[in-house]
C-alpha cells in the first residue's frame, strides 16, 4: 500500500498539473488577436479586444460567422 508520504506527493503533483493547465488556458486566452477583422478589414473595437483579446473578427463578422455555423 501507499504511505502517507506517497499520498501527499501524489496530491502535490495533481495540484501542480492543475495549476499548469490553468496557466496554459490563461495564456491561450491572452494571446493577441488582431486589430483588423480578418473578414472585412475593419478595425476591431477596443472594447471587444479588451473583453476578448484573441478576437480576430469584428463583432458584426463574428455574429455572421456564428449564425452561418449554427445554420449548417
Amino acid at each position: 500500500m501507499y504511505s502517507e508520504f506517497d499520498r501527499e506527493i501524489g496530491e502535490e503533483r495533481v495540484e501542480q498539473e492543475k495549476a499548469a493547465q490553468v496557466d496554459a488556458a490563461r495564456k491561450a486566452l491572452k494571446q493577441m488577436g488582431t486589430e483588423e477583422c480578418v473578414d472585412c478589414g475593419c478595425t476591431i473595437s477596443i472594447a471587444r479586444r479588451h473583453v476578448y483579446p484573441s478576437a480576430t473578427r469584428c463583432l458584426e463578422c463574428q455574429e455572421i460567422a456564428e449564425k452561418e455555423a449554427y445554420l449548417r
